[in-house]
């Protein structure tokens, strides 16, 4: 299974989740992408759904000199969450990273004025909500990201993703209450292998995405 482009993978797993839900009981439902690259696929999927859109911004930490490969990640202001595998494996500790961390935070809390301005985070307390991303590697942000949620009390958390690696949605499998992946490759080594047009979402695209679909409304 390939998809020619984020919104064609959101219809994609939108039409799945559509189904999926059909079977079960979900209260409020409230989708949250992962940006920038959830957005769009996320767009879909709260579209179809007929449920409000809103981001969660975390961001991934990465190995020095390596920022694609994922040791952690941090979502608000809650401490980073580590692979102590990873860590151990590639001979690094928590507190080297600390300027990372720093430089990483600082460019969530940007991302989060710029996305949602002066309207408030949405309240997950005793609602369905369904995380959203364009794919799932290692499941270092994805796991932070539910973590995060779950400590605010959702009546039921789901991770939703096009496509993952098949490790990674195993491993998620006791972080939410449910996954959702359509396509688990044994091949898998990155996301953007299973899109045609992988191009990255910028900030602009995601404001006006939100602005269509907004959780809540901008304060008048």
């Amino acid at each position: 299974m390939r998809f020619r482009d984020r919104r064609h993978a959101g219809q994609e797993l939108a039409l799945r989740l559509r189904e999926w839900a059909a079977d079960r009981d979900l209260v409020k439902t409230l989708v949250l992408a992962l940006p920038r690259g959830g957005v769009p696929v996320a767009a879909e999927v709260a579209h179809i759904l007929k449920a409000p859109l809103d981001v969660l911004v975390a961001r991934k930490i990465g190995v020095p000199g390596h920022p694609e490969t994922g040791v952690g990640a941090i979502v608000g202001d809650d401490p980073p969450l580590f692979d102590q595998r990873a860590l151990e494996m590639l001979g690094l500790s928590e507190k080297r990273l600390n300027p990372d961390v720093a430089r990483e935070r600082t460019e969530l809390h940007r991302r989060e004025q710029v996305y949602r301005g002066d309207r408030s985070a949405p309240d997950v307390k005793d609602r369905a909500v369904i995380l959203v991303d364009d794919g799932l590697a290692t499941g270092a942000t994805a796991r932070a990201a539910l973590r995060y949620l779950r400590r605010r009390n959702p009546a039921r958390l789901i991770l939703a993703v096009p496509v993952c690696a098949p490790d990674s949605a195993a491993a998620m499998r006791s972080e939410a209450d449910d996954v959702v992946c359509l396509h688990q490759p044994p091949d898998f080594w990155a996301v953007g292998q299973w899109y045609d047009d992988f191009d990255q979402v910028s900030d602009d695209a995601v404001i006006e995405i939100l602005h269509a679909l907004s959780a809540s409304p901008p304060k008048s």
